[in-house]
């Protein structure tokens, strides 16, 4: 099966690249206004134990996108309703309490049938995560539904893209933007020629 395959049919052709996008802003976008970067997608939300992540990847994005990085943000309120505001709100949270200067997108579903086309293709491309298990077991032990192997676990979530284009690695939850797994991948797809 392609990786953009039902229920999302007319990306069946396209690349990653050629998704489109809808900046916080409202303004269009698409992954190719990226092209030859490194990229860290990153599924975010502002209510989750997860949400002081945002700093450790604003820090990574300061130290590390003069060597090509850049770390894209898309809201999503797929997990316990952990992302209720409007596009403004968010935008207004992640400037206000973590000075987020990395590109955010407006809020997107990544999970289930109505997951965003972009999402689609990244989880067909990449179906398993580094660091998943133990995130995945603590959920399970609040009584929380983790969904279908593949599927995107919960916020925070990262996929890593390499300067061509290529989805080269996920990573679960709870993988911090300080994690040496993640820094390891990330250096090597900094360190190659796209």
């Amino acid at each position: 099966m392609a990786p953009w395959a039902d229920p999302f049919r007319e990306y069946t052709t396209m690349s990653l690249d050629d998704i489109p996008l809808k900046r916080i802003d409202g303004g269009d976008a698409t992954l190719a206004d990226y092209r030859g970067k490194v990229l860290l997608v990153v599924n975010v939300a502002s209510k989750c134990g997860l949400t002081p992540q945002y700093e450790g990847l604003e820090r990574l994005y300061q130290a590390r996108r003069g060597e090509g990085l850049e770390i894209l943000g898309f809201p999503a309120n797929d997990f316990n309703g952990q992302e209720p505001g409007s596009d403004e709100e968010i935008g207004q949270f992640c400037s206000l309490n973590y000075d987020v200067h990395f590109p955010l997108f407006s809020k997107i579903s990544v999970a289930g049938p109505d997951r965003h086309p972009l999402y689609a293709a990244l989880t067909a491309a990449q179906p398993d995560a580094i660091g998943d298990g133990p995130f995945r077991e603590r959920l399970a032990g609040y009584g929380i539904a983790t969904g279908a192997p593949g599927e995107v676990l919960w916020n925070f979530e990262k996929f890593l893209i390499d300067r061509s284009g290529r989805p080269v690695a996920r990573f679960a939850p709870d993988v911090a933007a300080d994690d040496p797994r993640l820094l390891e991948r990330l250096d090597a797809e900094l360190e190659a020629d796209s």
